[in-house]
């Protein structure tokens, strides 16, 4: 940012996309399994649900006009007039940014809490956004966030006094500082939690019924499954993934959803091209070139445009560490591509130019452009194009730049939402602010030429 645009404006940016990443996204994005049912229908199940749980407040779910499966649900807050109490208990950070989007306290995310805590008590929960707090300490002075008020379905003593691991419910939220859904065991078939940029990945890749899909980094499997979808659950979609735990994911995501085309392999895609002739009947990886019609590379990345993270500690180090790791991914898949209609989605959820234009343009040049006999060419996505376009400083032209969609949280601008505002909003200027203030990410579309 300090090479491209200068130190004193740089700076300012900085310090706006660290206050907007430590807030949750305006929108609540939940995607419909359209395999199963029609939108009209869902939402007006999901109607029914969010009126139940905000006590009968009159709360919009819209639609996406340019993603139609997608529905949104304004987040309201942050909410200032709650009341905090004399029972604390402290959450760490990952389950602090649950929290902020809607989520309740499970048990094993509670690091403390007040010494006469009892099962019913009112309590007001904090996250410790520096990870100082102790398990099981009384009391905590550190650095901590106020994320709202719940209800403990446990006693101190059951939490931090059990001989083996918790599970289930610690705290039931009942006065969040952002009110959002909760959708633990909400129509589990029909809905699927999803950001709006990860949405938008799909619909660019545009894969078609009997097509043979590739996602390089599936886990967990969010846009493994909105490719299934969109392609009617006819053809094959292979998901990779390294960690079988993972891998375990997927297979629950497509169960719970009822998707058959989806097929799972526990492997490192560096490791995914297979030159030589493979073995007959052989069905997982590694694949011989030009076994698939589209791929999606997610790239593994430093994720700084996750949203809320209030915990902000990448080193230097840390976020230039992906670079290797994403070339070595560019390298499998620009042979493995097929015919010459066939693309290649690469992504990220991160904000910085290391992890995405710098790369991307290194990598037509020294992956996917020279070194391939069928190289790829930047392509500008069809609709939906939502995203900005990418940086500048990192070497590429403007109509290049032009050609990328880049969502970035800083260019949003924070405005506290409660129900009379709605009111008086117009649906347009919602669909626009949802468009913008969303997680970081970024999408690049190759073809082969």
């Amino acid at each position: 940012l300090v090479a491209a645009i200068g130190s004193q404006e740089a700076e300012k940016k900085y310090e706006s996309l660290l206050n907007n990443l430590s807030h949750p996204p305006a929108f609540t994005t939940v995607r419909v399994n359209t395999y199963l049912a029609s939108v009209e229908h869902i939402r007006g199940l999901l109607c029914e649900e969010i009126h139940k749980q905000y006590a009968s407040l009159s709360v919009p779910v819209l639609q996406h006009p340019q993603l139609p499966d997608i529905l949104l649900i304004p987040v309201i807050g942050p909410r200032s007039d709650l009341q905090k109490l004399a029972n604390e208990a402290i959450v760490g950070a990952q389950c602090g940014s649950a929290v902020l989007r809607g989520a309740h306290v499970y048990a094993p995310g509670i690091v403390s809490a007040s010494k006469f805590m009892r099962a019913g008590d009112l309590v007001s929960v904090y996250s410790d956004i520096e990870g100082k707090c102790k398990r099981g300490a009384k009391e905590f002075l550190g650095t901590k966030v106020f994320i709202g008020n719940g209800i403990s379905e446990l006693s101190r003593s059951e939490i931090f006094n059990s001989n083996g691991p918790l599970k289930g419910l610690g705290i039931k939220m009942i006065e969040p500082i952002y009110l959002s859904p909760s959708f633990d065991n909400l129509l589990p078939s029909y809905l699927f939690l999803q950001n709006l940029p990860s949405a938008v990945v799909s619909y660019v890749l545009n894969p078609q019924p009997g097509e043979r899909i590739l996602d390089m980094c599936a886990a967990p499997g969010g846009k493994t499954t909105h490719l299934a979808t969109l392609m009617h659950d006819e053809g094959e979609v292979i998901a990779l993934d390294k960690i079988a735990d993972k891998v375990k994911k997927i297979k629950q995501n497509a169960s719970s959803l009822k998707l058959n085309c989806i097929k799972t392999f526990c492997y490192d895609g560096t490791k995914a091209l297979e030159i030589s002739k493979r073995a007959d009947g052989q069905e997982g990886p590694p694949f011989v070139p030009e076994s698939f019609d589209r791929i999606l590379l997610d790239a593994p990345c430093s994720g700084m445009g996750q949203r809320p993270n209030m915990a902000f500690s990448w080193s230097l180090k840390e976020v230039t560490s992906y670079q290797p790791l994403q070339r070595r991914l560019f390298s499998v898949v620009r042979i493995h591509n097929g015919h010459s209609a066939s693309m290649l989605i690469i992504t990220t959820t991160t904000t910085t130019t290391n992890n995405n234009n710098n790369n991307n343009n290194k990598g037509w040049k020294r992956t996917l452009g020279p070194f391939s006999p069928t190289p790829f060419c930047l392509c500008a996505p069809k609709e939906p194009h939502i995203g900005g376009e990418g940086m500048i400083g990192a070497g590429l032209s403007p109509e290049q730049l032009k050609q990328l969609q880049r969502f970035d949280p800083s260019e949003a601008v924070l405005q506290p939402m409660d129900l009379n505002s709605l009111q008086s909003v117009k649906h347009e200027d919602l669909i626009r602010l949802a468009n913008k203030d969303c997680i970081g990410f970024f999408i690049a579309k190759f073809i082969k030429v």
